[in-house]
């Protein structure tokens, strides 16, 4: 083998440093003797000529994104087939904190690995994240995606139970790009504006690229669109006490809800701003650095109605009350027949319209820094080497306006009774600012990886090269997360919730080996061990097959074992409550949200998987650039850490299961107040599917055509004893048995034309079997390459504007927002210069 050249190693700059970490998937040269390219690919370390592998990848290019219209990388991931579930993101106003995630599989956004240039990113978000924000990822800055659906924990390490989503940045870029990029609904609202500049400058040793990206988005209000159902909830202006409220001849009960949707949010607005600079420097021969960093501030918001404060009341006259500290019932409560429960007390809500809405706010910092050193060494047949370090930090501060201090508002109340049960607004100045206040809250992640990996070719057998890699990484990971004073005293009307705080680290040794056994048939082993100082070792492998018995056909396998460690909220988080959609059997709830303690556990032990894939790859001869792909996927997860279904609890417990009444704390009564969902490694997750694609790429009538169909088809997907397939529910999101996109794009030399179509299959409400209709969205958009320099876009996404489906029992808004498209029919356009 000859000596790479430096072309070859220049290119290869911005993918090896990696090597150690998971592969960047960009193309890497080394010059061979027979001048054959040798690419690193998403799912392996080992480089080599042949870019189809064992395990299936998805590619989505720059190309594709600015044609869609895509300005987030959630958006971009979201509308893939293979995804499920109900990953959070821009539509997402409750309880997310702007946090934008994947969800591949619909295993969890914390069981798909997100990897920058094949390197981990920070978990990030508001403090203690299991998961990557995908906002700290600007779209200005990726060349292309690489989605590998296949179980990788022995080629990556935990986290990659479902797959992996490898996000590739542009590298080695020459010139000064800039691009302005924006989309508005139809309705005139949700606008969204994207400026980013890119500017890149070559030596005959270096390149240096570096880069500015600023989006903002602006909201929509859920009472903005006539489709979203007026809401009814129990907490209402005025008050009720024991569900009764005043009228004019006494009291009456309650008979009216209040309508959250005027006060909420259906988009959530966002500002972000992102600078990022890479370099590939040859040192000398055979030695190369390189380095790349990502900052990325988001500032972001969700409004939600005025709080709903729920407090519970002593009676006077009551055993055991201080009559100095409680309230009277008047003639007219009693004959309206109120009075006090079994404790002595009585149900106080109220809608604090008063206050103002809820008003969530989030500044979050995230940094990412990688640098390492790679070289070759003419060892053996030869081989490259690689060392890097890589840090992480993310840092937020978060705040909820116009909060409510349960125990203030309780003296309020027994002080100023008359005022707080006449029905009328309460006097503001007086009363309101001594209950209201400003929470605060804080919370970080970081990071740090240090990384070693040599590989290369360790020799010949009949059929080819046997090739190698090994390698040895450290990596530390720390979260924090200090809710409000007011919230961890249990003193706030919103649910009470400990701080988190951990650490952990682990030390990984692996090995990956590509074996030609024929001409025909090729096998890949990986083997990797990690020790984590909180749970101790996990070994996990991975063996794949290639077989060629042609040109046009190829079929591949893999069968792989995974774990997934339990991350620092698991381990640490202390107890959170949750306002979860729940249905009380006993109905005694007046409202679908029903609070929930979750409470985590410093014992939890890893997850462990298997997974298999068993595909072909069929290229006829008879018509040129037509291929096709099926892929039959299978993952099962035991020992998984899951929170056990609360309803399916609440059920068995209503039917006289009394270990279910104990495991949730719940009175056989059905008394909800200490209703708990533990963390556990007692789950499961069985899941099933085929994943189908048809890719023609041909010329006619002057014009080059490509279509493009992707399938999948979900067979099975059942989780601790319930089957989810072809479901959907507002606590789990949907599991659609059929998802489709289409995309057909027409070029010539000035244009380029898309037509898209997503379709998400029916599917059945969980809890009432109501069956949900299914939904095709279609999308257009154009590209005019105006000259050399300058080219604009204009598109539409959901062209025939599609309601979302209503969902009994959704999570916001009617539905389940994190499934459908919410906002409507959007116009788009872009201005791209380059010089």
């Amino acid at each position: 083998m000859n000596k790479p050249t430096y072309l070859a190693r220049a290119v290869h700059l911005g993918v090896i440093t990696g090597a150690m970490l998971p592969a960047a998937g960009i193309a890497v040269a080394q010059e061979q003797l027979d001048d054959v390219e040798r690419i690193q690919v998403t799912g392996s370390r080992i480089q080599r000529q042949d870019m189809e592998t064992a395990s299936p990848v998805t590619v989505i290019d720059a190309s594709t994104i600015k044609a869609e219209g895509y300005t987030s990388v959630d958006q971009v991931l979201q509308s893939q087939p293979s995804m499920a579930g109900a990953a959070v993101g821009s539509t997402t106003n409750n309880g997310a904190d702007g946090v934008a995630q994947v969800d591949l599989r619909g295993m969890g956004a914390n069981r798909t690995l997100v990897l920058l240039n094949g390197r981990r990113m920070v978990n990030s978000g508001s403090g203690a994240d299991s998961a990557v924000d995908l906002n700290t990822i600007p779209v200005a800055m990726i060349q292309r995606i690489e989605v590998l659906k296949d179980g990788a924990s022995a080629v990556y390490g935990s986290d990659a139970i479902a797959g992996v989503v490898n996000i590739i940045t542009k590298t080695d870029f020459e010139g000064f790009q800039l691009d302005v990029n924006g989309d508005m609904t139809e309705e005139g609202d949700g606008e969204n504006l994207e400026i980013s500049a890119l500017y890149g400058v070559s030596t005959d040793k270096a390149n240096y690229t570096a880069g500015f990206s600023y989006t903002d988005r602006k909201e929509v209000m859920q009472a903005d669109r006539d489709w979203v159902p007026p809401g009814a909830s129990s907490f209402v202006p005025g008050g009720s006490l024991g569900g009764y409220v005043p009228s004019e001849d006494g009291w009456k009960q309650r008979d009216f809800g209040y309508d959250y949707t005027d006060d909420s949010y259906l988009q959530t607005p966002s500002t972000k701003y992102s600078l990022f600079a890479n370099t590939t420097q040859m040192v000398k021969d055979d030695l190369n650095f390189t380095a790349d960093v990502l900052y990325t501030r988001r500032e972001s918001k969700q409004q939600m109605a005025p709080q709903p404060a729920d407090v519970m009341l002593d009676v006077c006259g009551e055993p055991g009350v201080e009559p100095a500290r409680c309230i009277s019932l008047t003639d007219q409560m009693l004959a309206a027949g109120m009075g006090a429960d079994d404790t002595g007390r009585i149900n106080y809500r109220r809608r604090m319209v008063e206050a103002g809405p809820r008003v969530y706010e989030q500044e979050t910092d995230t940094l990412r820094l990688s640098v390492g050193f790679s070289g070759y060494a003419n060892i053996n047949q030869g081989m490259d080497w690689d060392l890097s370090y890589t840090y992480g930090r993310n840092r937020a501060d978060t705040w909820v306006y116009n909060s409510i201090n349960a125990v203030k508002m309780e003296e309020s109340i027994y002080a100023n009774q008359g005022a707080w049960f006449s029905g009328k607004p309460i006097d503001i100045v007086r009363l309101i600012d001594d209950i209201s206040y400003l929470e605060t809250n804080d919370g970080g992640n970081d990071q740090h990886i240090l990384a070693g990996v040599i590989g290369g070719d360790l020799f010949e057998v009949d059929a080819g090269m046997v090739s190698f890699a090994l390698g040895a990484e450290y990596r530390y990971e720390s979260g924090f997360y200090n809710p409000d004073p007011v919230i961890v005293a249990g003193e706030g009307t919103a649910a009470q919730q400990d701080p988190t705080d951990g650490d952990y680290d682990v030390v990984s040794l692996y090995q990956e080996v590509a074996l030609p056994v024929t001409d025909t048939l090729s096998a890949e082993f990986a083997l990797r061990y990690d020790e984590y100082n909180t749970f101790g070792g996990a070994t996990t492998w991975k063996v794949g097959l290639t077989w060629e018995p042609s040109d046009e056909l190829m079929f591949r396998s893999v069968v792989a074992t995974g774990f997934r460690a339990p991350n620092v909220s698991e381990l640490y988080g202390g107890n959170t409550g949750s306002y979860d959609y729940l249905i009380d059997p006993w109905g005694n709830a007046q409202d679908a949200q029903i609070l929930v303690n979750y409470t985590s556990d410093e014992d939890l032990q890893a997850e462990e998987s298997d997974s298999f894939t068993l595909g072909l790859v069929y290229s006829p001869a008879f018509a040129d650039g037509l291929s096709f792909t099926v892929d039959y996927w299978s993952f099962q997860i035991d020992n998984a850490i899951a929170r056990m279904d609360v309803q399916a609890g609440l059920d068995a417990c209503y039917q006289g299961n009394a270990s279910a009444c104990e495991t949730f704390s719940i009175t056989p009564d059905g008394n909800l107040e200490n209703l708990t969902s533990p963390l556990t490694n007692v789950g499961y997750q069985d899941t099933s599917g085929i994943d189908f694609n048809a890719h023609y790429r041909f010329e006619a009538v002057g014009l080059e055509w490509v279509i493009n169909n992707d399938l999948t088809y979900l067979l099975e997907f059942e989780q601790d004893g319930i089957d989810y397939t072809g479901s959907i529910g507002g606590m789990f999101g949907g599991y659609a048995e059929v998802k489709n996109n289409f995309a057909l794009t027409v070029r010539h030399d000035d244009f380029a034309l898309l037509y898209s179509a997503r379709y998400i299959g029916s599917m059945d409400e969980i809890n009432t079997g109501e069956k949900i209709d299914s939904i095709t969205y279609h999308n257009l958009s154009g590209t005019y390459y105006i000259n050399e320099m300058v080219s604009a876009t204009l598109g539409v996404r959901n062209l025939a504007d599609e309601k979302p489906p209503m969902v009994p029992y959704g999570n916001d808004a009617g539905t389940v927002p994190e499934v459908y498209e919410t906002i409507g029919r959007t116009y788009f356009g872009g201005l791209s210069v380059r010089f």
